[in-house]
């Protein structure tokens, strides 16, 4: 490939690297100020609970706000210095997640026994240990509140291209175009991608000439010069081990550059690593699971409190529609389909019986037919569908009993979309990434048209779902279900 060739991704014109470093400045100075003014409100909380509403909490001690208001003067802005020292003002780990909130939590801790400590020390200092416990907990709940808003602000404003980083793709190979469709899928990361530099490695062509290299190694310094780069991702997939060592030894000692390795894994791993030292050697161990940690507490909440008040609310439609299935043609109620979990372990979906008993003896008898279902896994116009199984399938209603798959852990109210096991091979590489969580009742293919989207439509929205996972993700696909299914569109 010729350099400079036709970028298909955004290339705005690039930012001298000091308006750059003075608008990430503006951002650090910016977020203390947030920062004090929400230390200063959780002070003030803590307070008005204490003392204003009377809760006791401990001990009886008089208001004297004269006091507390110097204890709080002084307080702020030496728990800012604490803050910094647990580095939530260094550029290369702000608005890092989850990490970032615990270390909020470490430094309101901290900051709170440093008051302690001079209470201890200076004998003529009396502070309500009510006020301290109420001051922990309203500090951490406003500021960690604070910075959440800030960086949805924030990604905001760098979906818009303010605040973004230039960044080259050291790599031109398939890893490098997957990094790079990525990020420019996502513009709220921050990253601008500039473009690629070729590293020798074979390159497929690119059908769409989204491809801009814009050199190769040797050219790598003057085009960071050139673009003010501030990052260099690099595919490692796409570099040799004497290329990688000679480029972290020429940019990887600088502040100027931040060099960021993939896994080498990018297309198969969309979970986190666990990075271990074992003889001093850095070991990553794949996590076996997407959603972890905080994420998984929470959507555990949510799909058994929704499975539970999802089959009480819907419990007398469930007797009446198994009424009319029974009298509408023979066979079963339920329908069990053998489908994948997480891990890939199998387990059967139930879902309300829409088909006659003999549909698979049915679809054989029709080889046009049976070559559309191979092709889609669903058809348009099916004979194998009852009556009643048209109206449940336009309604969505078929799926209630999968709230049952929910309460036993086997699926999630939202999720990629479920599939049999001789359907998996249809996902190719990108079947391990779909075992890391579990299918869902819902999720992105149901709000974008259900079956109406290609097949390869579905497992790039499941594959999208899964990488940007977040809860706020699942309430959204929830709240988009409901319009959905009353639309009916794409059900059949």
């Amino acid at each position: 490939m010729s350099a400079g060739r036709s970028l298909a991704y955004p290339n705005t014109a690039t930012p001298a690297r000091a308006a750059n470093r003075a608008d990430f400045t503006l951002l650090t100075i910016s977020l203390v100020l947030l920062d004090a003014v929400a230390l200063a409100g959780g002070f003030g909380l803590a307070y008005v609970i204490r003392f204003i509403f009377g809760l006791p909490l401990l001990e009886v001690l008089p208001e004297r706000p004269t006091f507390y208001s110097q204890v709080s003067f002084l307080a702020v802005p030496a728990w800012l210095v604490i803050f910094a020292l647990f580095r939530l003002y260094d550029q290369r780990h702000l608005f890092s997640g989850f990490q970032e909130y615990l270390q909020v939590i470490n430094a309101c801790t901290i900051g709170m026994i440093a008051v302690i400590v001079i209470s201890f020390l200076d004998k003529t200092i009396f502070i309500s240990r009510g006020w301290l416990i109420l001051v922990w907990a309203f500090t951490i709940l406003v500021v960690g509140v604070a910075r959440f808003v800030a960086r949805r602000v924030l990604r905001y404003a760098r979906s818009r291209g303010a605040l973004a980083t230039p960044t080259i793709i050291v790599g031109a190979n398939e890893e490098a175009r997957a990094l790079a469709e990525h990020f420019v899928a996502d513009p709220g990361s921050g990253l601008r991608l500039v473009g690629f530099v070729d590293t020798g490695a074979p390159v497929e062509e690119a059908a769409d000439d989204s491809v801009n290299i814009l050199g190769d190694l040797s050219d790598l310094e003057g085009l960071i010069q050139a673009h003010a780069v501030q990052e260099l991702v690099v595919a490692t997939t796409a570099l040799s081990r004497d290329q990688l060592l000679d480029l972290y030894r020429t940019h990887g000692p600088y502040d100027d550059v931040e060099i960021r390795l993939s896994s080498g894994l990018f297309e198969i791993l969309t979970t986190k690593v666990r990075v271990r030292e074992i003889s001093c050697v850095p070991l990553m161990t794949p996590e076996r699971f997407r959603i972890t940690g905080i994420d998984a507490v929470l959507k555990a909440s949510l799909d058994y409190l929704g499975a539970i008040v999802g089959l009480i609310v819907f419990a007398p439609a469930m007797l009446l529609i198994a009424l009319a299935i029974k009298l509408d043609s023979p066979g079963p109620v339920f329908h069990r389909r053998k489908v994948l979990g997480q891990s890939g372990r199998p387990f059967h979906a139930y879902k309300f019986r829409t088909m006659v008993v003999d549909a698979d003896t049915v679809l054989a008898q029709n080889p046009e037919l049976q070559q559309q279902f191979d092709s889609g896994y669903k058809l348009k116009v099916d004979p194998r569908v009852t009556r009643v199984g048209q109206v449940l399938r336009r309604a969505s209603l078929d799926e209630i009993p999968q709230l049952i798959n929910v309460l036993r852990g086997e699926m999630s109210l939202v999720g990629p979309r479920m599939i049999a096991p001789d359907e998996a091979l249809r996902y190719g590489k990108w079947r391990l990434n779909l075992l890391t969580v579990r299918p869902g009742i819902t999720g992105p293919w149901q709000v974008r048209g259900r079956n109406d989207i290609t097949y390869d439509e579905r497992v790039r929205l499941s594959m999208n779902y899964i990488r940007n996972y977040s809860i706020w993700l699942d309430l959204e696909i929830l709240l988009r279900t409901i319009p959905a299914v009353l639309e009916a569109r794409g059900a059949y």
